[in-house]
């Protein structure tokens, strides 16, 4: 089953999901080996080292390193990898109440991390999509 790629069909479907857990964004040097006993929910190889996005409980175990404490919000609706402008509008719907948005594009969905602090802001804001 392929996504949805036409932008208003997507806006209006979003259905976004607030999670519970926290999560926070490491970088550590070596492998992700090194890391999967922590359960990384993802992970991203750059120049500057192995960024890992894990449950805020796992990192402080570990004693990792972090800034910052983000809630996720998933937008349930089957967005096609080559959908055009659903980041770009959900971004700019969050700046407009000043929230940063960090979006991980996964097959099924787009999943948007939010400062903690604002999560319950965020998930209002994206919800006006669908009224």
């Amino acid at each position: 089953m392929s996504g949805v790629k036409e932008l208003a069909l997507l806006l209006g479907s979003l259905k976004p999901k607030l999670l519970e857990q926290e999560f926070v964004f490491c970088t550590q040097q070596g492998e992700l080996s090194g890391y999967l006993s922590l359960k990384p929910l993802a992970s991203f190889v750059e120049t500057e080292g192995l960024t890992l996005i894990l449950e805020k409980q796992q990192a402080l175990l570990a004693n990792l390193h972090f800034d910052g404490s983000f809630k996720q919000i998933t937008l349930t609706v089957h967005s096609s990898l080559e959908a055009v402008g659903l980041t770009a509008a959900v971004a700019t719907k969050l700046a407009e109440r000043g929230i940063s948005a960090n979006v991980v594009a996964a097959f099924y969905h787009d999943h948007i991390f939010v400062p903690a602090h604002q999560a319950e802001i965020a998930l209002s804001a994206l919800q006006e999509f669908s009224d």
